[in-house]
């Protein structure tokens, strides 16, 4: 449904009524069947991850969406007096069903949710993920996982084929026969539950196949060169220009901050020779960690627009882009549309503080390039400070994190965000992003790859300077594959103030009750379901919240 429809006062109370009703029938209903649930069941029932087999919701919230999970808490635990709080949807439409057959296919739901945990719990043990139409049993080899074990948890008894192409070089895909695979048993109960493989995927497979062959990963060096020297240059100017000109040097140092970190960006991601080399890059430069830039952006990538998992929405309690429910609101939400640009200056300087404490965790778990990353930062900050005086640098990470955030931030938030996983990735991908139309060389530049966003999402790891060339083939794609409105795109002023509209519309909206959190394991895509290892780490954290001990890093 269209998220830019208006709702009105009366459909907010007949659709409240009627959340009331359902949930209080779903009280009932679950109390008269208690009995008939596992224990796990009801203790993670916060947020249920939704059955692979079920259909896959594509929840536009900002405006015409209740999602119904627990009340004022993002963590999934949850106590079992507080079951009726249920995950249900009530979703604005003119053929609403009523009380009863929602309450029938609530209680279906939950029954069929209970079979399958209780199927999966005499079965499976393990850690299972599908690439390529083969299962893998993954346990032993997620904590070895060079990215990290999150990276697998979220993929537990889904389907990554498309995220795994997407992040991994050709020498690394061709390892994962390697890998072990999942017991024949295991893999048949999942194969029976998982989504077929859909038209979309299985073309863009192809897709991708063909542009592998015609050597679309080759980087253009001489471009790289350029783009290094220009960055080169914007510092020596800013630092000749501290004493003479400070506002000049202030602008300089304020674009090369942004440069540093699309050419890092674009190097973080890339899985060839000259970016083996350059990993380093966003952090001696930008001072953003290539640690904490993979834990972060990454899961923006393999999640786009999931509502609860991709830390790119999570800009509240700042700013919000749906109806918080009451207990997650802010007084600052009424008026995000006037202060917008002060919480979008910050963002360069709350990134590089989750970057030191990113590194710091990396350097104490030992992960890869940790170290590395430990002393590019010191590298960075003891260049800065010995170059630039406070009155200079300062100012301009607040002026870069506007330059940045302005870039990032209208190219997915006025698109789709869902409420539950996705199982078709490169589908989610055209519904949750949006290109922009720059209009001169100056902002072609400026943007740093990034206005030709659905290129880079379906493809992160190929040189940017290929973006352009790929656009008429993504849009032939479409029209093949049947993606109505699939490739979008839309001036690049005008697509900042459509996303200015958003955070206008959301700040006058009422707060919702059981609005889903922006962060956390709350949400309805979470990995708590399962007998995997990873969802009973995840049901033990939750426990250790729920009683208020220290959560154990699992």
């Amino acid at each position: 449904m269209n998220r830019k429809s208006n709702m009105s006062a009366r459909q907010r109370r007949a659709d409240a009524t009627l959340l009331c009703c359902t949930m209080a029938l779903s009280s009932l209903l679950l109390t008269q069947n208690a009995h008939a649930f596992s224990p796990h069941l009801l203790k993670s029932m916060t947020a249920v991850r939704p059955s692979p087999s079920s259909s896959q919701t594509n929840t536009n919230t900002n405006a015409n969406t209740i999602s119904s999970t627990q009340a004022g808490r993002c963590p999934f635990g949850m106590p079992l007096e507080m079951v009726a709080t249920l995950p249900t949807k009530v979703t604005k439409r003119v053929d609403l069903r009523s009380p009863d057959e929602e309450t029938r296919l609530l209680k279906e739901k939950v029954e069929a949710k209970a079979r399958q945990y209780e199927a999966e719990k005499k079965i499976r043990k393990t850690l299972d993920v599908r690439m390529h139409g083969v299962w893998y049993n993954l346990s032993g080899w997620r904590k070895a996982h060079p990215a990290g074990a999150h990276w697998i948890d979220w993929y537990d008894g889904r389907d990554a084929t498309e995220v795994m192409d997407a992040f991994h070089s050709d020498r690394a895909r061709k390892m994962l026969p390697r890998l072990p695979k999942s017991k024949p048993d295991t893999a048949d109960m999942l194969e029976n539950s998982v989504p077929k493989d859909t038209n979309v995927q299985i073309e863009f497979r192809k897709l991708r196949d063909k542009l592998e062959a015609d050597g679309w990963w080759k980087r253009d060096i001489k471009r790289e060169v350029r783009l290094v020297g220009i960055w080169t240059s914007l510092v020596i100017g800013a630092a000749l220009t501290t004493k003479s000109i400070p506002a000049l040097s202030i602008w300089l140092l304020s674009l090369s901050f942004t440069q540093a970190g699309w050419l890092g960006h674009d190097y973080i991601h890339g899985i060839d020779k000259w970016t083996d080399k350059f990993r380093m890059f966003a952090t001696v430069c930008g001072g953003l960690g290539a640690t904490w830039w993979s834990d972060k952006h990454n899961k923006h990538h393999a999640l786009t627009n999931e509502m609860g998992v991709d830390e790119d929405l999570a800009t509240d309690p700042f700013l919000f882009t749906w109806a918080p429910s009451p207990e997650n609101d802010s007084p600052m939400r009424k008026i995000q549309h006037y202060i917008f640009w002060m919480i979008f200056s910050a963002l360069f300087a709350l990134w590089r503080v989750d970057t030191v404490q990113v590194i710091i965790q990396a350097v104490k778990e030992k992960r890869p390039k940790a170290k590395k990353d430990f002393y590019a930062i010191g590298i960075h900050y003891a260049v800065l400070f010995a170059l630039f005086p406070i009155k200079v640098w300062l100012p301009s990470v607040f002026v870069s994190g506007l330059l940045s955030a302005l870039i990032v931030t209208p190219t997915h938030q006025d698109e789709e965000m869902f409420d539950e996983f996705q199982m078709d990735w490169v589908t989610a991908q055209f519904r949750s992003t949006r290109n922009a139309v720059t209009t001169n060389p100056f902002s072609e530049w400026l943007w740093g790859g990034m206005q030709y966003q659905l290129e880079h999402h379906l493809f992160p790891t190929m040189p940017r300077s290929n973006y352009p060339k790929l656009k008429p083939i993504l849009q032939k794609f479409c029209d093949d594959v049947g993606l109505e409105d699939g490739y979008r795109e839309t001036n690049e002023f005008k697509i900042l103030y459509d996303n200015w509209k958003i955070y206008k519309k959301v700040a006058k909206m009422d707060a919702v009750e059981g609005a889903l959190c922006s962060r956390g394991d709350g949400q309805l895509g979470a990995i708590d379901m399962s007998a995997s290892p990873a969802a009973m780490a995840a049901r033990k954290k939750a426990e250790a919240r729920a009683t208020g001990k220290s959560a154990i890093a699992f």
